[in-house]
């Protein structure tokens, strides 16, 4: 197994060379096993190891037992403690994905602030069986059947190619000593079920079971770079990026013969759960969206508009000052008194500074606001008529500020201003507010 592990380094990890690695190990078998074959070759490596307080004094004694095996090797360790069912709870996670969620920010932690580059972890072929298992058992597409990763940024798992037998062998031949984790013979978790259960009628089945798994595997990674190619050049037809937001052409998508799965491939990763919804939004009515923890996709007209989930301002109002020239929050905007007014775009505005009142209000719009559109010779409208002539998404409607003088509306920002604070002949002071 030695050579097999050193040769797969050179060809699959060859910029290893020379780096600083950490090895996490949690005093198993897997992960004693890569220390041990580590050591044999000349990398500079240091071990990390997480002691998740879940198991009483059995936790405190892996965590010795990693202690001693390092200090014996004259090995450099980190080791660090959580209160992993409390984070579970504050955070309402499973214990499982609150250990994962644990280990791997301390690992990226110390990766910065000890300036090493990778973290190596034992995962071996038989983990990858029983995730892909898990997965399929909880419905998944392409992406969940490709298995584990063998690098994940600056995650690395070298031993994915080798069985659990293989791992054990070499333990039993090198006279390995490692601790035996008591959780893992209760059926409680799934995967351990799927590993005591169904894994060994699997391999009595067809006793070349992992050799054929690994082979399907291999074909599905091959299709799946296959889809995320074509997801790319299908994403630059119909997609369009307009800052935060991204806009998809329902025309041009409804045009691909299989469009929902293209939508899966686009938003999977953007926390996603209610994929009926998001495609029932393709031929739905304009305005319905679909929300996800921090995202939400929209329908306005003939177009779907992914965008994040915007926070409620915990101030909705904000003061403009006489003396203030330049403010920079919420938005941008400059004011300045000017001699002469030059209007080529809505995005600056001309008003009589003596109608003027300050401190001027900068808020959000509400229901039932009114004003005066400049043009329209005294005639009042709705701000919400306003936002359907101009054809505003939802979206735009929500990030639209209201420019206020006395309770009374200026300037609708950007898109029109008000005729009461209009120049005329006898307009002694003109100031100009400006969009940046």
């Amino acid at each position: 197994m030695f050579s097999k592990f050193q040769n797969h380094l050179v060809s699959g990890f060859p910029f290893l060379v020379e780096k600083k690695l950490f090895l996490a190990v949690s005093g198993g078998l897997d992960s004693m096993v890569l220390l041990h074959l580590l050591q044999q070759l000349p990398y500079e490596i240091a071990v990390l190891h997480c002691n998740f307080q879940l198991r009483g004094i059995e936790s405190f004694d892996d965590q010795s037992f990693v202690q001693q095996y390092c200090d014996e090797n004259n090995i450099k360790v980190f080791i660090t403690q959580f209160d992993t069912e409390a984070f579970a709870k504050d955070y309402k996670l499973s214990t499982q994905v609150a250990a994962r969620e644990l280990r791997y920010s301390w690992f990226y932690e110390l990766l910065e602030t000890h300036n090493f580059d990778y973290v190596l972890t034992a995962h071996h072929a038989d983990d990858n069986l029983e995730t892909f298992l898990i997965n399929l058992t909880r419905g998944t597409g392409l992406d969940g059947l490709t298995g584990i990763p063998e690098q994940n940024d600056k995650i690395i798992r070298p031993l994915l190619p080798f069985s659990r037998d293989e791992i054990l062998q070499y333990a039993s031949e090198n006279n390995i000593e490692w601790r035996e984790d008591s959780s893992n013979a209760s059926n409680k978790y799934l995967r351990n079920k799927i590993r005591h259960d169904l894994v060994p009628i699997l391999k009595e089945i067809s006793p070349n079971f992992l050799n054929a798994f690994q082979k399907t595997q291999s074909f599905l990674q091959e299709a799946q770079e296959m889809v995320e190619d074509a997801s790319i050049m299908i994403y630059q037809q119909v997609a369009k990026e307009e800052g935060e937001d991204i806009h998809f052409d329902l025309n041009q998508l409804k045009k691909l013969p299989n469009y929902k799965s293209y939508l899966y491939q686009w938003l999977n990763e953007f926390g996603f759960l209610a994929w009926n919804d998001i495609y029932d939004l393709v031929d739905g009515q304009s305005g319905k969206q679909v929300f996800a923890e921090e995202f939400r996709l929209l329908k306005n007209r003939e177009v779907l508009i992914l965008s994040p989930v915007l926070e409620a301002d915990e101030k909705e109002e904000y003061q403009i000052n006489a003396n203030d020239s330049d403010v920079n929050f919420p938005l941008k905007l400059k004011l300045c008194q000017v001699d002469d007014i030059t209007i080529d775009s809505n995005k600056a505005i001309f008003v009589d500074a003596e109608k003027i009142r300050f401190p001027l209000i900068l808020r959000k719009w509400n229901e039932g606001d009114v004003f005066y559109p400049f043009g329209m010779q005294g005639k009042s409208k709705k701000i919400s008529k306003l936002f359907k002539d101009e054809k505003l998404s939802l979206l735009d409607k929500e990030k639209t500020w209201i420019l206020c003088s006395d309770d009374q509306i200026v300037w609708v920002v950007g898109i029109r201003q008000d005729e009461r604070f209009k120049i005329e002949k006898t307009t002694n002071r003109i100031l100009k507010i400006e969009l940046q």
